[in-house]
This record gives structure tokens, sequence and C-alpha cells, in this order.
């Protein structure tokens, strides 16, 4: 008996802890979401030319522009690297960074990920140029490996199931940093704690997305079909990029709608 309790006393103080540790992250996103230092670097409502404020990795992908948003449409074949799709924003991004969009998935796959690259740099080398955009005829095939061999961004996979499945509720949002070293494997990019299962990015349905990263936070929140859920990690030293773009990359077969994007720094 004294055992069982001990176990009831432990599993209560945990939970305890658990909410006191989400209400300050809740306290703290709030705080940083409603400040008044943000200033507004991009505004894009999605529904002019999608070439106005983006360039595009990948020769087999589309975007459809209308009143409704940005639809952006990997390529078909699934397993063919020359599928995958990176949507870059033109301008890039110091420090602190805030950005919103409303998010809605136009696919109904069970295998895939969509991933948001935050503040992407080349890692400097030849012919891996900081700004991207010097070498982007090495990503008209986007195989994964290109990005995270050679660039140094913050990687949220989101709307995101294995590559293998047939479970509709099977989804997960996942962290990374890159690049890979000589002494980071790739499973070692990652930043934990991965959430599973979410409930969120059901097919049709439309979330609004806020995410804000500092030096030392990472917050991704997800609001839709009256549901709110905020997701947050620690960032270590390094961990925490200082400038580049913003990427929107839709593994093949994998496609969204984005609508009223915006990008604030500090």
């Amino acid at each position: 008996m004294a055992h069982y309790i001990k176990f009831i006393l432990l599993a209560i103080l945990v939970i305890s802890l658990s909410c006191q540790a989400q209400e300050k992250d809740q306290t703290e996103f709030d705080q940083l979401n409603a400040s008044k230092a943000w200033n507004l670097q991009l505004s894009d409502p999605c529904t002019e030319n999608w070439q106005d404020n983006w360039f595009m990795d990948g020769k087999l992908a589309k975007v459809e522009n209308s009143e409704k948003g940005m639809n952006f449409i990997a390529g078909p074949v699934n397993r063919d690297d020359a599928h995958h799709a990176v949507l870059w924003t033109k301008k890039s991004f110091k420090d602190d960074i805030k950005m919103e969009f409303n998010y809605t998935r136009t696919d109904s796959q069970l295998v895939n990920v969509n991933i948001l690259y935050i503040q992407a740099a080349g890692i400097g080398t030849a012919p891996y140029d900081k700004d991207i955009s010097k070498w982007d005829e090495l990503r008209e095939i986007p195989t994964m490996s290109i990005y995270y061999n050679y660039m140094n961004p913050l990687h949220i996979s989101f709307a995101a199931f294995p590559m293998v499945n047939n479970d509709p509720a099977d989804d997960y949002i996942r962290v990374r940093k890159y690049p890979i070293t000589n002494d980071r494997t790739f499973d070692e990019t990652e930043i934990p704690p991965a959430f599973f299962k979410t409930g969120l990015f059901l097919p049709d349905v439309t979330y609004k997305i806020t995410m804000i990263k500092t030096i030392s936070k990472l917050f991704f929140q997800v609001k839709g079909e009256g549901v709110e859920k905020l997701f947050s990690w620690e960032l270590k030293e390094g961990q925490s990029p200082k400038e580049g773009r913003i990427g929107l990359r839709h593994m093949y077969t994998r496609s969204a709608q984005y609508r009223n994007i915006k990008v604030f720094v500090k």
C-alpha cells in the first residue's frame, strides 16, 4: 500500500509540474505574440502572383493562386526526389522572428511531411554560399539530403506522417536543427520533444499557425476547428539561426493552401 501511495503522489507531482510548465510557456508565448516590438517585413495575402515574394526549388511542382490563397502542390510521384518542392521567400530575416499564416491541407495523403524552414542559409563553403539563391540550380531536384547537409535552418515537420503509414491519426510535429556534421548524425539534429497524434491538420480544415523563434525558445501555435494547441522547444546555444530565408517544403504527393502569410522581426 505504501508503494502504491508513493506512486500516486509521484504521478500527481509530475502532472502538476507539467501543467506549470505549460502555463509558463503559454504566458511567455502570449507576451511575445502581443509585443509591440514586432516589425512587419513580409505581408502576402497569397492571392496574387506567388513569384512576387517567392522562388521555388523543384520543377515538377506547381502553385495555383486564387482568391482562396496559394495552393502549393508537390509532384505526384511518391518516392521520386524530383517530385519534392520548396518555396523560399525572396527576403531574408534576422534574429528574433514571428510568422503567421493560414494553412489548409488540400491532400488526403497518410504519408510524407510538410516542413517549415526557419532562417535558412547555406553553410558558407563553396559552392554552398550563405545566400541560397546563388546555388538554386543545385536544388532543381530537391533531394532532402541537400538541405540537411548544406543548410543551417531550424526545421519544423508538421502535418507530417511516416513514409509508410495507413493510420490517418498517426501524424507528428518534430523540430530539427541543420546541418549534419562530422560529429552529429541526422538523428542527432532532432530537438526534443516530438509530438505525436496531435489531432490537427485535417484535410480541408483551415488552421491559423503562429511561429515565434527567439535566441532560446521556439513556439508553434495551431488554432482551428475549435482547437488551440501550443508546442514549444528550448533552444541551446547555436540552435537559433541568426539570419536566413523562410521555406515551405512539401515532400512528394503533398499539397496545401496558404493564405495571409506575415513575417515579423524585432
